[in-house]
């Protein structure tokens, strides 16, 4: 598995990248952003990990290229900002998943491991609850396109047909068994999600129960 890792402190750089390869993975590094955008767009790796503050090119611009150019590899955003308008503002620009500084390398292999992780043996590719109509293999809601993480999440929530799922069970199952990820990470996905429902006018919902997880309501 190919990675290309874009971050310009040298320390943090060699570290990571070193302790990536030792996990198998052959990584690339670039140390400002039009490096890492000249090796972004060639297409050619199956992940990449992006930090937001670069030299000459924030990870940002690099990411609204990548799209630009139909580039769709699952980008990781990295960055020191934590507050969640940070983080919708990396998935706006095509983010498929956020990972805030500090970091340990053992979290960012499972993040990169469940990115890739692609569901087996699908055998529908249309699921629809309400007026939601999701497509598994294009991973487009009612035609427009979602990142991986929000693909998932609407994914299971269709699955379960108005059933209550719990916040740890999405954790788990989208992030992986050992799921790193801050509570809040899953409320910026939903906020994500339901943006575009309402952008599309969907009467469905998306309900939080607050303190035990989310199901969908039709209108």
């Amino acid at each position: 598995m190919r990675i290309l890792y874009v971050e310009d402190e040298k320390f943090l750089a060699d570290a990571v990248k070193h302790n990536l390869e030792k996990q198998g993975f052959d990584v690339d590094h670039a140390a400002d952003g039009e490096d890492g955008l000249d090796k972004a767009v060639r297409d050619i790796y199956d992940c990449v990990v992006l930090d937001i503050m670069l030299p000459k090119l924030s990870g940002i611009e690099i990411l609204k290229r990548m799209r630009e150019k139909k580039v769709n590899t699952p980008v990781i955003m990295l960055s020191a900002l934590s507050e969640v308008e940070d983080k919708i503002q990396g998935l706006d620009a095509g983010a498929d998943d956020y990972l805030a500084k500090p970091f340990k390398t053992a979290e960012l292999v499972a993040r990169i491991n469940a990115l890739l992780r692609r569901p087996a043996n699908i055998k529908e590719e249309i699921y629809a609850f309400g007026d939601i109509k999701f497509d598994a293999v294009q991973k487009t809601l009612n035609g427009v396109s979602l990142t991986a993480k929000e693909a998932s999440i609407i994914h299971e929530l269709i699955k379960a047909n108005g059933r209550l799922i719990q916040k740890e069970y999405l954790l788990n199952k989208i992030w992986g068994e050992e799921a790193f990820g801050e509570d809040n990470y899953i409320e910026v996905y939903m906020s994500r999600i339901r943006k575009t429902m309402r952008e599309l006018g969907l009467k469905t919902k998306i309900k939080t129960s607050r303190g035990l997880g989310y199901k969908l309501v039709e209108g």
